[in-house]
């Protein structure tokens, strides 16, 4: 008889193959975030054409996969730094491509993947060219990891009753608390530590559950298109959404309040 105690090789090798590319999936992330420019930029453009692809193919719209990327290209290489950067005109370039593609398809669902995968990539450029851009884009990307990592292991280790089981059956209320906990002592540090407003440690609480709703809205898209995982391009993690769904409606919110926040400097 198996030793009930022993791990399964399986199991065992898959949580390992999911650190190692996380970690490398984060590594690269904080030295795009750290260089910023071209380096950040070019990672915004993967991120935003790969989120777009997988929303074709999860949406039923596999055939329109290629025009809804070129018209996104538009407003992508208007964020470079090479021209207008991350601006009022490439939000508007990307609402643009948006209805274009809108009216090229006559599907609403293609033009609202242009959006979903445009707002985060123009959001993380924003914040990286603010003052103490650094700090506040690290912020989010740590609140959206934390959030995840936090509700990983939290709703394993306690389970409980689900927290959206029309959506996603494997995620808890004991998960989304875990990842809330989490993220608001890791905010809390970056406070004591680096500097990060207090005021931003109480916005990371309700952050991390937009996080976790982003993450069910996938899950959501997925379970309507009968996938697994939203790719396969990660090992142990699936694909670009997979990674990033928490993330896509944070970074827009983030932007758009530290936006707010100096807009009595713009005026």
């Amino acid at each position: 008889m198996a030793d009930p105690a022993a791990p399964v090789p399986g199991k065992t090798n898959e949580l390992q193959t999911r650190v190692i590319v996380g970690i490398l999936l984060i590594g690269a992330a904080l030295l795009a975030g750290y260089f910023g420019g071209v380096a950040l930029w070019l990672l915004a453009v993967l991120m935003s054409l790969g989120i777009m692809s997988e929303w074709a193919g999860l949406t039923g719209r596999s055939d329109k996969r290629r025009l809804a990327m070129y018209a996104l290209s538009v407003p992508l290489a208007i964020m470079s730094p090479w021209a207008a950067g991350a601006s009022f005109l490439a939000l508007g370039l990307v609402l643009g491509a948006a209805m274009f593609v809108a009216v090229f398809d006559r599907s609403i669902k293609l033009a609202a993947g242009v959006i979903y995968a445009g707002l985060p990539a123009l959001a993380i450029l924003y914040l990286r060219g603010i003052d103490d851009g650094i700090l506040v884009m690290l912020w989010t990307l740590a609140l959206v990891w934390a959030t995840d990592i936090g509700a990983y292991f939290s709703g394993r280790a306690i389970g409980g009753p689900k927290l959206a089981p029309q959506f996603s059956p494997n995620k808890t209320w004991a998960g989304l608390i875990g990842g809330v906990l989490l993220t608001a002592a890791l905010s809390f540090v970056l406070h004591i530590h680096w500097g990060l407003s207090f005021y931003l440690v109480l916005l990371s609480i309700p952050l991390a559950v937009l996080a976790q709703m982003g993450d069910l809205f996938e899950s959501w898209l997925k379970r309507k298109a009968g996938a697994k995982d939203s790719g396969t391009i990660f090992p142990g993690h699936g694909g670009v959404m997979d990674r990033l769904d928490g993330l896509i409606p944070v970074a827009p919110v983030v932007a758009l309040i530290m936006l707010l926040d100096s807009w009595p400097s713009l005026t």
